[in-house]
């Protein structure tokens, strides 16, 4: 595919998505009927696809941008479904389709059909993800979906890897699957951590929104490159570098977190649109290959919609099997002790069991295969990817234009969640309030000599009035049983009167004018001066109670007492507040 290719693809691709985005339509189902349609087009060229391009260069920011949003705290609690399904229905769907499609066909060795089952059976959560968001799934359903396409590819890799060789030298076995699993687990693991931890102290130690941003970019792929160098699932390196990265963001500085956040914005449209572009525009040249092989063209589509089938099948059976045995098992454990266990309800088992579109890692392992295996031609290759990409397209255009009449349909709505933020939220915002009166309140042993204790406290109470009125309000706005439960700030919100000290400051600039109004020479510097060391010093107060607002509420995450959703909005406003503050005069004086 050569330059002018990738630049037209890619301005068409972004193009149609953003129409879609503008039409409040699904990008990706846009994007990818538009590229379906234009691959029939006459003259067009065929898009040669790239595994190594996919692999090495699409997916390792689109999983680091994911992780990197993604709440750890959701991840660790839905741990066990989220390995039910990244692994468990992995090599269930990898089985199925492999005995399904060997069934079928015997002409299809065993391995050929279990590379088959390895290639179609990873989930791509972008396109549910965009459903989800745009009309409001329960968090719980969002982490299942989004854990899953965090680790899934780990498994299916690992399991086309395993098929691959088989393929080559007839020789593969389930121990050596566990090996080489564990392997890549341990060692893409371990590469992702140590490298967000070095990233993270070169960050901190930087301080450049620039340089720290490129840093940001560059992780995914050293740590996705390096670990596939090591045998590791670089898969699982860049999640782990995104989860790492993702939870120290609040150390980063203001101005970095406010520069990435767009520009990983930007890197996903980017993407996305690019991939799904692709998987349109491959299917006219897969049939004409499978038409030009020695294969029959019509036993490869029933073969490919055979597999389409299964595939859809598996995936409700498996989770509605699996987390009745799960249920069961933890009510007769929950006699005994209580279980830390919220099972999703049977709608949202049923959305959760219709999110399994496919995309990113099944277009480049199909684009994978090789053309030839020990020197000779590898017969099943054509059906094999013409089966890979009916699947990939025909779960996003099934399961991806159904699934939002579904969560109509069923009324699933993230109300309760959202009654829960609110109340976290009003509470977090009331004791962040209260730290940064408090910041305030600690100045007044530096003002006492100036202007006596009693104006000093004036002073400290009416420069929190604004802060503790407008706080008290929002949480009050947000959840007022949460606002009523705090009466001291609704006290102190009341504030004072403004302190005397203004009044005596408008008398100072007043004496220091003459009859004209203006100023003289000798007041004009001293009025300078004096109102550049005040306005500074207020300045750089008020970023000091933004700062102590910004603690409480990282220390409450940290003490699981509030969601990484609502402190990531909590924390995006103090940061354009205090960004606002920094760029402000005040800070070029």
């Amino acid at each position: 595919m050569n330059e002018f290719t990738v630049v037209t693809v890619l301005l068409a691709a972004v193009l149609v998505a953003a129409f879609a985005r503008k039409a409040h339509l699904n990008p990706p189902l846009v994007v990818l009927t538009f590229a379906l349609a234009a691959s029939f087009l006459p003259g067009l060229v065929q898009v040669e696809v790239s595994s190594e391009l996919i692999l090495g260069i699409i997916l390792p920011p689109l999983l680091y941008s994911a992780a990197l949003t993604s709440s750890y705290q959701d991840f660790r609690a839905a741990l066990q479904p989220i390995v039910r399904l990244g692994v468990g229905l992995v090599v269930v769907t990898t089985a199925a389709v492999g005995f399904a499609a060997w069934l079928f066909d015997p002409l299809l060795s065993a391995p050929a059909a279990i590379l088959l089952g390895a290639i179609v059976a990873p989930p791509d959560a972008v396109a549910a993800a965009a459903v989800g968001r745009r009309l409001g799934l329960p968090r719980r359903v969002m982490t299942r979906l989004g854990g899953e396409s965090l680790i899934n590819d780990c498994t299916s890799l690992t399991l086309y890897r395993l098929s691959l060789a088989a393929v080559y030298t007839a020789g593969a076995s389930i121990g050596q699957g566990a090996v080489v699993f564990a392997l890549a687990l341990l060692v893409g693991v371990s590469v992702g951590l140590a490298l967000a931890y070095l990233a993270q102290i070169a960050r901190a130690g930087l301080r450049d929104p620039a340089v720290d941003t490129v840093i940001g970019i560059m992780l995914p792929f050293v740590a996705y490159w390096i670990a596939e160098e090591y045998h590791g699932s670089g898969v699982l390196a860049v999640v782990a570098a995104g989860f790492f990265i993702g939870q120290s963001q609040p150390r980063t500085t203001v101005a970095t977190r406010l520069h990435e956040e767009p520009i990983w914005a930007s890197i996903d449209l980017l993407l996305e649109s690019f991939t799904f572009a692709l998987i349109g525009l491959q299917l006219r040249w897969v049939i004409a290959e499978v038409d030009a092989s020695d294969q029959e063209l019509s036993e490869a589509i029933v073969l490919s919609f055979l597999v389409l089938a299964v595939t859809l099948a598996v995936r409700p059976v498996y989770i509605y099997s699996t987390e009745l045995l799960v249920r069961a098992r933890w009510w007769r454990r929950s006699t005994s002790r209580s279980a830390p266990y919220t099972p999703l309800s049977a709608r949202e088992l049923l959305v959760t069991s219709w999110a399994g579109m496919r995309g990113v890692v099944t277009l480049a392992a199909a684009a994978a295969i090789p053309v030839r295996v020990d020197g000779q031609p590898f017969a099943e290759r054509a059906t094999v990817q013409m089966a890979a990409y009916t699947v990939a397209i025909g779960t996003l255009l099934i399961q991806g234009l159904t699934l939002p009449s579904i969560i109509r349909a069923l009324k699933i709505t993230s109300d309760d969640e959202k009654e829960e933020d609110d109340a976290s939220e009003a509470r977090v915002r009331l004791l962040a309030t209260r730290a940064a009166s408090q910041v305030v309140r600690g100045q007044v042993e530096a003002w006492t000599p100036i202007m006596g204790k009693a104006e000093a406290e004036r002073i400290a109470s009416w420069a929190t009035q604004g802060l503790l009125a407008r706080e008290t309000a929002a949480a009050t706005l947000m959840h007022p049983e949460a606002a009523l439960a705090d009466g001291d700030l609704l006290e102190v919100a009341r504030g004072p009167a403004p302190p005397a000290a203004i009044a005596e400051a408008r008398e100072v600039l007043g004496a220091a004018a003459q009859g004209d109004g203006q100023p003289t020479p000798a007041s004009r510097e001293e009025l300078r001066q004096a109102a550049a060391k005040l306005t500074t010093h207020i300045a750089e107060l008020r970023t000091q109670m933004v700062r102590a607002q910004r603690e409480v509420v990282v220390a409450e995450r940290n003490g699981g007492r509030l969601n990484e959703t609502v402190m990531r909005r909590i924390m995006r406003e103090f940061d354009l507040e205090e960004e606002a503050m920094e760029a402000s005069w005040a800070f070029r004086l």
